[in-house]
């Protein structure tokens, strides 16, 4: 099953777009692996805590680069953010970047699935009413 892609914002998109060509490629290769359901083949991780589904791509060297995605979602890969990374300690300002787009992620993702609960209830009264029309 293919699943859809989506930059979770506009921030998110102009970080990836912003990682190395070769990087970028090779990421977008393996994000296309993740929407067609398989693992990435690359070295990835399994965020813990608060970053339910949430994976991290990495490409070791100097500089390494990371890009975070979330695929657990509506059948989504969202992307949520890309960076380059100079230091063998965790960034935390980019991991602070990447849980505030995880939340921002997370309030779409609520108003989709209420959206949808709101579609079906319509739908259902559109159904009675008409049902009793034909009575």
């Amino acid at each position: 099953m293919s699943e859809k892609f989506k930059f979770v914002n506009e921030g998110a998109k102009r970080a990836f777009m912003d990682l190395a060509k070769d990087i970028r490629i090779n990421f977008s290769g393996e994000i296309r692996r993740v929407q067609e359901g398989d693992d990435p083949l690359d070295d990835f991780k399994v965020l813990k805590g608060e970053w339910k589904g949430v994976i991290e791509l990495r490409e070791n060297g100097s500089p390494a680069y990371r890009a975070l995605y979330c695929a657990k979602h509506l059948d989504t890969v969202y992307i949520l953010h890309s960076f380059t990374k100079t230091s063998e300690k965790a960034d935390r300002k980019e991991m602070d970047t990447a849980l505030s787009r995880y939340k921002e992620m997370m309030v779409q993702v609520r108003d989709i699935i209420q959206a949808g609960a709101r579609e079906a209830v319509y739908a259902a009264s559109l159904c009675r009413s008409s049902t009793r029309q034909i009575t």
